[in-house]
């Protein structure tokens, strides 16, 4: 059984930043990729970003390239989102997950409870 908990999540203005964690537990955690995705309100979940077992490859949407940093600390069990320059168009609940692979393009297969993110414009 894996847990991942998000947290970090809040309100923010546009052009501000905020930074999401993701606690796992288990000691497996430094064998897997992990990623973040959202879900907009009527929208589908999507990916944002994605990080391979040693934090070495790195996968970002393109919607989110260039302004969000995702990262893992092994040591902690934790991996982080770092989101600058936000948009209104960023605001969802964002979630954490474990991939079934080291790789980093891996699918998902845990997946936290999610953290709402809003930005107001």
């Amino acid at each position: 059984q894996v847990n991942l908990e998000e947290s970090g999540g809040g309100s923010v203005q546009a052009g501000g930043s905020l930074r999401l964690s993701c606690a796992a537990s288990g000691r497996t955690f430094s064998y897997y990729a992990m990623g973040w995705a959202r879900q907009a309100p009527g929208k589908e979940r999507e990916s944002v970003a994605r990080i391979g077992w040693n934090g070495r490859s790195t996968y970002y949407a393109d919607s989110v390239k260039g302004r969000f940093t995702i990262s893992r600390d092994n040591a902690k069990n934790t991996v982080y989102l770092q989101m600058n320059s936000l948009k209104p168009e960023d605001t969802a609940v964002y979630f954490c997950a474990r991939g079934d692979s080291q790789l980093v393009n891996s699918g998902m297969n845990y997946w936290g409870k999610g953290t709402l993110v809003t930005v107001a414009s």
